[in-house]
């Protein structure tokens, strides 16, 4: 089959690399899938089809006691998304990826063919589609088992730390007892890596005023990248200082924790006429020290870096899908304004120090993954290809498979 004539789904394209993307072929909206099914206010239990955005499901769920367990930095995103990349949030020490709270997919194949699976259904059609990058078929409806929640306000704690060592204590110490965690980090302070630790548990503080967010929109792309070598060091240090000076407990609402982006709109102009990259990768604990100091030094070294630079780890379960992004070790996510071939060559260095530590790189934020990189990243990638949809295809798949 021509190239032309396989196709990708396509949601609301807020992944930032060529997963969803699909160059002279066809895409499938999937926005138009947006019904909710079926609710059990007693279980939890929610079926809905896959265009539905998390966003409206916790404006439907929260107010009735329930909250999805796991959602990624933006609520912008479909149901459909989430389970395609097997999104993970700062949950993911307590309770896993997005994955691990589907009961049920229903997946259409372009030979028309229906197949419903789950963890206890078809486990391996479920494994391959889960994390799969919509080339198993188009998902087309859902069962989530969402969770309990008192509210939607979140007793938060933000401590800063002056080096690795210390985010690597504040995360022991914090995995046990609090259920969401994170840090930024500043990525252009060298290999020491001072940040802001950011924890947060479920509060039940009854009715308070909800916070009325005011959308702000970058208005235009400016000429060139408002993310450069200056910029960037005076935002990274005035944004620690005056986080430092606020940190301590606070009650917050579930949005500004989770979704810090979604205020602001069109906020990726910033980025200019050449757009950016994002590169996050996972390397396992044991290395995880040595590999994040080694990334942060070059990335200092370079110049470049990220107002967004995100450090956290990853809880010890193995990944639910067999192309699952997430396993057990340490997380760094950032962004890059694309400077050509100078951006390219940090990138080289940062995927050699991933390759040696025996991590991956994260496909449903990348763009330029080499394939022998992603090959060694995902060693169930020849299982997978057996449940591949021939009629599906993806800038990506073309990229990192073939077709």
């Amino acid at each position: 089959m021509k190239s032309s004539q396989l196709g990708i789904a396509y949601g609301m394209g807020r992944s930032y690399g060529d997963v969803c993307l699909n160059p002279d072929g066809v895409l499938w909206n999937a926005t138009g899938l947006d019904r909710f099914i079926s609710f059990d206010e007693v279980t939890g239990l929610l079926a809905c089809e896959a265009g539905v955005l998390l966003g409206d499901i916790q404006r439907l769920a929260i107010p009735r006691g329930w909250i999805l367990p796991v959602t990624p930095g933006t609520q912008i995103v479909t149901v459909g998304g989430a389970i395609a990349n097997d999104v993970h949030g700062k949950s993911h020490h307590v309770l896993g990826s997005f994955g691990n709270h589907v009961k049920k997919i229903t997946l259409a194949r372009t030979d028309g063919t229906l197949i419903e699976c789950g963890p206890a259904m078809l486990p391996d059609w479920f494994s391959a589609t889960v994390g799969g990058l919509g080339l198993t078929g188009v998902i087309t409806e859902a069962e989530i088992q969402l969770r309990r929640v008192a509210g939607p306000w979140l007793d938060t704690e933000t401590v800063p730390y002056a080096n690795l060592d210390e985010f690597f204590a504040l995360s022991e110490a914090s995995e046990s007892a609090w259920e969401h965690t994170v840090s930024w980090i500043d990525c252009i302070s060298g290999g020491g890596g001072r940040g802001l630790f950011m924890r947060g548990n479920p509060a039940d503080v009854g009715p308070r005023t909800v916070p009325q967010g005011h959308n702000l929109i970058v208005p235009f792309v400016p000429p060139i990248s408002l993310v450069n070598r200056l910029s960037l060091r005076l935002f990274n240090m005035a944004y620690f200082n005056f986080k430092k000076w606020q940190s301590g407990r606070a009650i917050v609402h579930y949005e500004p924790f989770f979704y810090p982006l979604d205020n602001i709109l069109e906020w990726n102009r910033i980025y200019g006429p050449k757009g950016f990259f994002q590169y996050q990768s996972v390397v396992p604990r044991a290395l995880g020290r040595d590999a994040v100091q080694a990334m942060l030094g070059e990335i200092a070294r370079s110049g470049d870096g990220s107002f967004l630079a995100v450090l956290k780890t990853f809880g010890n379960r193995q990944p639910v899908g067999m192309l699952s992004f997430p396993q057990p070790g340490v997380t760094l996510a950032l962004d890059f304004p694309n400077q050509g071939g100078r951006t390219l060559k940090l990138f080289e260095r940062l995927d050699a120090i991933v390759r040696e530590a025996g991590g991956r790189i994260y496909p449903a934020k990348d763009a330029r993954m080499p394939r022998e990189l992603f090959e060694a990243g995902y060693p169930l990638l020849n299982e997978f290809l057996k449940y591949r949809d021939p009629g599906i295809s993806s800038a990506l798949s073309r990229r990192l498979m073939g077709y």
